[in-house]
């Protein structure tokens, strides 16, 4: 990814993925109670209220949740969700470099088709290993912590169980092709624009190659990404909390909602949406931006000392 001048030496594969991987773990910890409030508002309307309970936005539906469930329920799912970034993020964001580098065949400035491919691919494959924590974590998070509702399950290995128990392994990738979809757009999405925008304020010397830069090029990078993969995120979410049977597919579930719903339901929960998105990236691209320069640091003073 851009930011090393070119008397840096390069970061190793271990490096971007172990920086990714802790980046994106601290920016889940922060943000987690937006991305909870986005999958209770994406929910929404699929079944009837609980106790009159109706979530209207982002803060009214994080304020509904701590008055009713405790403030501990913002963060359901958080394990299954740090244990999604870090086999995630460390492959989706940690491989895009090199996997960018195969398709040029090492040659520098790529243009944006071939920016486009890797990070679609390296979104696809962290799908294929990540799918069964988001599973859990979605499920976690839809979750309500009320004793006038069933709780489907008590602990994060405790589900793990229960869904294979129960579905299968096909419970466990459930949403498999919706969520790769979603994640493709995301991921190329994300790292693209932030890819671009960065070395546009680079190219044309606005801002130094610092923490404004990184901001900046996150905070863009996150609208963008909202935009397009909002309809795919809600189809996924909705697909991958539902019990068996209620959807034959993930096109049925989209069907079922444009019907159900209208064309409106695909953006439901957007305004979470964008601000977990936007600082998720704003936290995450900074950080790992940091983390991976002090790691190249370390890595240097350790060689030298060989």
């Amino acid at each position: 990814m851009v930011g090393l001048k070119p008397s840096d030496v390069p970061p190793t594969l271990g490096v971007k993925m172990a920086s990714a991987g802790a980046a994106a773990c601290f920016a889940d910890m922060i943000t987690f109670p937006l991305d909870t409030a986005k999958v209770r508002l994406q929910i929404q309307g699929e079944k009837t209220a609980v106790d009159g309970i109706r979530y209207r936005g982002v803060f009214g539906t994080i304020s509904t949740m701590v008055r009713t469930e405790g403030p501990r329920s913002l963060y359901n799912g958080l394990v299954a969700g740090l244990q999604r970034q870090l086999c995630f993020a460390s492959i989706r964001i940690g491989l895009y470099d090199n996997v960018k580098n195969f398709y040029t065949g090492g040659k520098d400035n790529p243009n944006v088709l071939i920016r486009i491919l890797a990070g679609c691919t390296t979104g696809a494959m962290a799908v294929s290993f990540a799918q069964p924590t988001d599973v859990v974590k979605v499920r976690f998070q839809a979750q309500m912590n009320l004793n006038s509702v069933s709780r489907r399950y008590s602990g994060t290995m405790q589900a793990y169980r229960h869904i294979f128990l129960n579905e299968g392994m096909r419970g466990l990738w459930k949403g498999t092709l919706p969520n790769i979809t979603r994640n493709a757009l995301v991921n190329c999405t994300e790292l693209v624009t932030y890819d671009l925008i960065k070395e546009a304020i680079l190219r044309h010397n606005l801002l130094s190659d610092n923490l404004p830069c990184h901001f900046v090029s996150a905070f863009g990078a996150g609208f963008a990404t909202t935009v397009i993969a909002s309809p795919v995120d809600v189809v996924k979410t909705r697909y991958m909390n539902s019990p068996p049977g209620q959807y034959k597919s993930a096109i049925n579930c989209a069907w079922t909602m444009l019907t159900k719903e209208g064309p409106t339901a695909f953006y439901k929960g957007f305004v979470p949406s964008f601000l977990r998105l936007g600082s998720w990236n704003v936290v995450m691209f900074v950080s790992f931006e940091q983390i991976k320069r002090a790691m190249m640091v370390a890595q240097k003073r350790t060689e030298a000392t060989n």
